[in-house]
Parts: structure tokens; sequence; C-alpha cells
């Protein structure tokens, strides 16, 4: 049995330690923001929080996970995940929206260490979360506004 806090909730599993915690957000909670995109850690889509550091979800085994705080698109609620929801919104970043909940998480992560990024700063920190339409602009953009709204 793994017991995992996710959005502040426990939850226990009955599964192989290596699952992927991707496949025990997706298919054992039922938590679909967080998206399966290559399933080796390189495009960023299936980003979620443990212990508030942006982490790959699709590499990361749920038994690694033991003590461990897991927030998930869905859980992030703070000021900093509100600011950085509202800038997307507000500019309209989202095109097909399936990178977007990773692309927020990385944000969230960035902002919550870096209250005034660069654009060579915002670049560094969502490096390897790929938008296959290529909303990159409109993300740094709501980045920037995010910052400004927190300030």
């Amino acid at each position: 049995m793994i017991n995992l806090a996710i959005n502040d909730t426990l939850h226990e599993f009955e599964a192989d330690p290596d699952m992927p915690l991707l496949w025990a957000l997706r298919d054992h909670i039922g938590l679909t923001g967080t998206k399966f995109g290559c399933g080796a850690a390189l495009c960023g889509a299936c980003t979620v929080h443990v212990d508030g550091e942006p982490v790959r979800s699709c590499q990361m085994p749920i038994g690694d996970l033991k003590g461990r705080k897991v927030t998930t698109i869905e859980g992030a609620r703070d000021k900093v995940a509100l600011a950085v929801k509202s800038a997307w919104q507000r500019l309209d970043v989202v095109q097909c929206g399936y990178c977007q909940s990773g692309q927020i998480m990385s944000a969230i992560g960035l902002l919550q260490q870096n209250k005034k990024p660069t654009d060579a700063d915002i670049d560094a920190a969502m490096d390897g979360n790929v938008c296959r339409c290529a909303t990159y602009v409109r993300i740094r953009a709501a980045i920037h506004a995010a910052a400004q709204d927190l300030a």
C-alpha cells in the first residue's frame, strides 16, 4: 500500500511502486488535468509540483513520493497560481490547450522562486515545456503579467 498526499488529500494506492505518478493521477484518482505527452520527461505536459518544485510526473515513480506533497493543476490554488491562471486567461494564451497545464505549473514554480523574472529567466525555467501551437510569446507575456499582478 502506498499513501500519497495529492492536493492536500491523502490517497491510498495498491500499485507497483515503480508506476509513474502520471498514471496514479489520471487512472487511479481521475485527475486528468495533468497530460501525457511524450512519456520521457521531454515535453513538460505532465508537469506537477512535488514539495513545491516542478517535476515531470511521467518519470516520477510513486514509490519515491512517500512523505512528499504533490500538487496538480487542479490543486494549484495559492496566490501565485491564481495570478498565473488569471494572466493566462486575460492574455488568451491557450490555443489547443494540451500542454497548458504543464506550462502553468512550470510558470507557477518559476514565480514562486523568482518574483521578477527576466525574459532569460523565463526561457530557462520554461525550457523543456513544448507547445506545438507555438504560444511561447503569449506564455512569456502571461508570466510577466502574473509577476506584475503579484508585485
